[in-house]
């Protein structure tokens, strides 16, 4: 008699701590069934509050959409967590599977003429309902998102909607999947002392770590891979010209060659697509339905942003170039600089214009001591406590989970974190939740989850950060934090589910406490002797803060420029994507040298998903909101002054969406922000 299968743990009630699922007990299989019956719950709920007799009233639509669905929810917040983070080819199968019935019932959502004809009625008479401020928005939210997914679209053209928004979550998955498989299958193997000349202890480590993770246990070998956090220091160190330019390659060749993982079709039809949708919606190109929905607004508006930082960027490029051909030249070398070399000629150039070396500046920043630098930061600034729960398992064993508890020592949330790069983890860095904070019906405690790539030290060694990598913690965690102090009625309002070009403010403002001089003092510590960050070496990391910005912001600004060009285009024929990039770039006169952040096969923020598409200025954007946010703290002479802290928690990180990005800033600031502080912090004015 065969053995009964054992019981879909995603069909009960998790049980958890904090309601986490049970992560031991899930297989891929599990998935499949469990949504056939949270859709299945989904759409009774929704048929229900579109059917039922009473008139339309805030409580019984609005609301009780806000309510609706939450085991759904549920289901796909933990399902993309392990996509992302924990994959595998059976799980991977069933994103595959998955994705065009997920899309097809968000269309069933949102193209309900019914549902949609009750949320119209309210709208409608939104000025005569008495609504908070929060309900309003609610409804001016929820309502925008009907019309924007298609709600006002009939016949045919009704049906065709529906098909391509289908089509589209199919290739978004495929795409990234591609991705993932370029990156997870390279394996650059030094087996020498030859291979590793150049390389400081710590990137040897990190290649070693990564040669035991993918089986290369033999003695002395060492792999990099395209995690950015070990091919960058590769980059930057190694004296082998050959192998950085086969590296680079592989880096910048990501779904960009003939076979399975070939990007280039799909983002032709992803770019097909999206123009279609976006004439349906009455709108010229896929930039303009995009833009609609932000702060910008407008082309114009982002293409005056860029177009205000590009030439003085190329322009501090072209100096940092000088540098570099100095070192060059010094060095006997003839061969022109290309773009596997800057990195290494700019790490000459720090080391000889500011003593500053990696490998010097390293051992200060252990990840450990980095992590608890930023809880100690949410600490002094909004007195909340992270307390480790080793007890709790994540999905895998690199996984933390915290507590986050107020000062009077109740709780405010759950944080999770995982820091480390594999094979079954995609790329970058990011912040998602397992469930949004809400009091609508439950009241819910977030569960927020960080992720990073860093390269992970050697059995027995610690994880050391180059300070970019420090950079990306507090990056994340100022995502983590905006979900984590949210404080709304309504889980649609949570977080940040806010505007695309207000998301990346907290993020990036969170960045400003890392480079601190109090923070640095005293959780900067050498990881063998305990010695804190000398003041000397602090002075020439601050003196270099502004070296190779140029460089740096002429591969975002290039990257954002391809973007929004692409996007921009009107005609419904497609170029290819290679060629209008190269010729783009060629246009706008980007140095071959430099490159720039994300080639178009491999730019998951635009063809994973269409989130950032059109989108990816917006962390220029938000530069010029968080660099004047900070001067804030700059103003009131520390940087860690309570009262402008309580400002920014009650005016910016607990609002979610419930107030126009603006307006929320503006309630915190007093006047909207001004760009000088941005273009000084990047050294591309004078300060």
């Amino acid at each position: 008699m065969s053995a009964a299968p054992a019981a879909n743990p995603l069909l009960s009630t998790w049980t958890g701590p904090y309601g986490l699922p049970p992560f031991e007990a899930i297989e891929a299989g599990h998935f499949e069934p469990a949504f056939d019956a949270a859709l299945a719950a989904h759409r009774a709920e929704l048929d229900a509050i579109a059917s039922q007799p009473a008139p339309p009233t805030f409580d019984n639509t609005l609301a009780a959409l806000d309510r609706a669905g939450r085991a759904l929810t549920a289901l796909e917040h933990l399902f993309s967590t392990l996509s992302a983070s924990a994959s595998s080819p059976e799980l991977q199968a069933v994103q595959r599977r998955m994705a065009a019935p997920l899309a097809a019932h968000t269309n069933a959502i949102y193209l309900n003429a019914a549902l949609f004809a009750r949320v119209e009625a309210l709208h409608e008479q939104r000025a005569a309902l008495a609504l908070t401020p929060e309900q309003l928005r609610l409804l001016e939210r929820v309502h925008l998102d009907f019309v924007r997914a298609g709600a006002r679209l009939q016949g045919a053209d009704r049906d065709r909607y529906a098909a391509n928004m289908e089509r589209q979550a199919e290739l978004n998955t495929r795409f990234a999947q591609n991705v993932l498989a370029d990156e997870s299958s390279y394996q650059l193997v030094l087996r020498d002392e030859r291979g590793l000349a150049g390389l400081p202890d710590f990137v040897r480590a990190a290649a070693r770590q990564a040669a035991l993770d993918r089986g290369q246990a033999e003695e002395g070998v060492h792999v990099v891979t395209l995690s950015r956090s070990l091919i960058v220091p590769f980059l930057t160190f190694s004296e082998r010209r050959d192998l950085r330019e086969q590296a680079w390659r592989a880096w910048v060749g990501r779904g960009d060659a003939t076979g399975e993982t070939d990007n280039r079709t799909l983002v032709r039809e992803l770019l097909a697509l999206r123009h279609e949708q976006a004439v349906l919606h009455g709108h010229r190109s896929f930039a303009d339905y995009a833009l609609a929905d932000t702060m910008a607004g407008r082309q114009s508006a982002v293409q005056a942003l860029l177009d205000q930082v590009w030439e003085p960027a190329k322009a501090a490029a072209a100096r940092e170039r000088a540098m570099l051909d100095q070192v060059r030249e010094q060095l006997g070398h003839d061969l022109a600089i290309e773009a596997w070399d800057w990195r290494w000629y700019a790490e000459k150039v720090r080391q000889q214009r500011f003593q500053l070396d990696e490998a010097e500046v390293k051992p200060y920043f252990p990840l450990d001591a980095m992590v608890r630098a930023m809880f100690d930061c949410a600490e002094r600034l909004y007195g909340l406590r992270f307390v480790e729960q080793p007890q709790v398992a994540g999905y895998h064993p690199d996984v933390k989970v915290h507590e986050v508890r107020r000062e009077d020592g109740t709780l405010r949330g759950v944080f999770i974190q995982d820091n480390f790069a594999r094979p079954t983890k995609r790329s970058g860095a990011w912040m998602n939740a397992l469930r949004w904070q809400a009091r609508n019906g439950i009241d819910a405690l977030p569960i927020i989850l960080n992720n990073n790539n860093f390269a992970k030290g050697a059995p027995g060694e610690p994880t050391l950060l180059s300070f970019d990598d420090v950079r990306t913690l507090f990056h994340e965690f100022g995502h983590g934090l905006h979900g984590l102090l949210s404080d709304v009625e309504f889980e649609r309002l949570s977080g940040t589910q806010v505007l695309r070009d207000f998301v990346e403010l907290p993020s990036q403002l969170m960045e400003h406490w890392m480079a601190e001089p109090a923070v640095l003092k005293q959780h900067a510590r050498h990881y063998r002797t305990g010695e804190p960050l000398p003041d000397a070496l602090l002075e020439r990391l601050k003196a270099a803060a502004t070296f190779n910005q140029g460089y740096e912001t002429v591969r975002y600004c290039a990257s954002a420029l391809v973007d929004l060009a692409i996007h921009a285009r009107e005609a419904a024929e497609v170029p290819d994507p290679v060629a209008f990039e190269r010729e783009t770039l060629e246009r706008l006169g980007l140095p071959p040298a430099i490159g720039m952040n994300h080639r178009l096969t491999h730019f998951q923020h635009l063809f994973s998903g269409s989130y950032y598409a059109s989108g990816y200025y917006v962390y220029l954007w938000a530069e010029v909101l968080d660099c004047d946010a900070f001067e804030a703290f700059v103003e009131a002479g520390d940087p860690f002054d309570r009262s402008v802290a309580r400002s920014l928690l009650d005016n910016i990180l607990s609002v979610g969406n419930s107030r126009e990005p603006g307006a929320t800033y503006r309630a915190f600031r007093g006047r909207d922000a001004r760009v000088e502080p941005m273009l000084k912090g990047r050294g591309l004015v004078p300060a």
